[in-house]
């Protein structure tokens, strides 16, 4: 229910008062309000029904300073899509539109629409860690796996897996698809990761799922890199991993009509290159992951 629904509720709810007890006086002492706004909501009231009950604000309607329809409907569509904040909804209008605004503004149209709360997804955090990033590209790659159950076209769940690395520094990401889970699936993705990165990586983290034991420690080794794994029950040692997994659900498997795995692939591959050549980051204050190596390397 918005804010606007609510009042129009509870005015009803005192004329309604009002009425039974028979005595206006009282009523309007009861919930605060003056009998002459009283009067005012229930001629309203009688002619109009409901409508009747909605704000009315004074002055004129055609403020000069107003969002236009064609921004508050790009603000909408992004917030209600994609489930962005108002900072990065500045930075996408802006970047691919044009569009120069404020993220209170966004936030007032977001508010005005009953869009300012974020669907709750996820609870409270229960381990709370001071935030770190390396400062070098390579020094510390993050390196997990996300299960995925997507639909068949004809019906009937499939099961794939996404490998994924994420570089601490630039936030630089590989992505790949596998139908199995295992060792030498994950050899191969670091040896994707080695090719894809355009810089040496020092360190390779994971966790410590049976596709992370000996074969692929001593894979890494053998490349010139060192393994290290996090402690058992720590995710949030991986966290930039972690993270970056809800904004694949949030910006790309929620939109995601899956048919077979060349298209699966081909759309995890068109979905990579977008998240570091164009897509804000929040944590370059709107870069592009890409735009910040080129800034720490340049």
């Amino acid at each position: 229910m918005t804010h606007e629904q609510r009042e129009i509720h509870r005015k009803k709810r005192i004329i309604e008062y009002a009425e039974r007890i028979g005595n206006i006086h009282k009523a309007c002492r009861y919930f605060g309000v003056a009998r002459s706004t009283f009067y005012l909501w229930r001629d309203r009231y009688r002619e109009l029904g409901d409508e009747g009950l909605r704000s009315r604000r004074c002055g004129t309607h055609n403020h000069p300073n107003k969002t236009p329809q064609p921004v508050v409907d790009k603000i909408l569509h992004l917030r209600r899509t994609y489930h962005m904040g108002p900072i990065r909804i500045v930075w996408y209008l802006e970047r691919y539109h044009g569009i120069k605004t404020s993220d209170a503004t966004v936030y007032r149209v977001c508010k005005r629409h009953g869009m300012n709360r974020l669907p709750n997804r996820v609870g409270r955090r229960a381990v709370h860690t001071h935030r770190y990033e390396k400062q070098v590209p390579g020094h510390h790659v993050q390196v997990d796996v996300r299960f995925l159950t997507l639909a068949r076209k004809k019906g009937g769940p499939v099961r794939r897996y996404q490998y994924t690395a994420i570089d601490d520094a630039t936030r630089v990401r590989a992505l790949k698809i596998y139908r199995r889970h295992t060792q030498a699936n994950a050899i191969d993705f670091i040896d994707y990761v080695v090719e894809k990165f355009p810089f040496r990586i020092r360190t390779i983290r994971t966790d410590r799922g049976h596709e992370f034991q000996a074969l692929f420690h001593w894979h890494v080794a053998d490349l010139g890199m060192e393994h290290v794994y996090i402690k058992p029950r720590t995710p949030q040692l991986n966290g930039k991993v972690e993270r970056s997994h809800r904004t694949d659900k949030d910006e790309f498997y929620q939109l995601l009509s899956y048919r077979d795995d060349v298209d699966l692939e081909k759309k995890l591959a068109v979905w990579e290159h977008f998240y570091n050549y164009d897509r804000p980051h929040g944590a370059h204050r709107g870069r592009t992951p890409y735009e910040a190596l080129r800034e720490k390397l340049g």
